[in-house]
């Protein structure tokens, strides 16, 4: 299944959720690139959530969370999941979390 963001509008790919926000927080700072956007990688699987087209986006990270913009249409994909269409804009990209007695974590994907 295709998900497409348009608006205010979100889309969960496995254990992320891709919302569209109005704009990136103020004291959002770049995260270093190596080549590919990753918005999660899979300790299980090894595979990736990852944005498609590296050169049209960039991720953030500030007090509020980690973000994403996107200058150009492109995908997040994963090898187990539908892709979800970005379209330009910004984006809070969120991590699934459970909980266990002994902590609060990461769902494993």
């Amino acid at each position: 299944m295709t998900h497409n963001l348009r608006g205010t509008m979100q889309a969960r790919q496995g254990d992320v959720l891709i919302e569209r926000v109005r704009a990136l927080p103020a004291n959002a700072k770049p995260q270093e690139r190596n080549g590919r956007v990753v918005l999660a990688d899979g300790e299980v699987t090894g595979h990736a959530h990852r944005v498609e087209r590296a050169d049209v986006a960039e991720l953030y990270d500030s007090d509020r969370g980690t973000f994403l913009t996107v200058r150009e249409t492109t995908r997040a994909v994963h090898e187990e999941h539908g892709p979800v269409t970005l379209l330009p804009g910004v984006y809070r990209v969120t991590r699934q979390r459970e909980y266990a007695p002994d902590a609060i974590r990461n769902v494993a994907d």
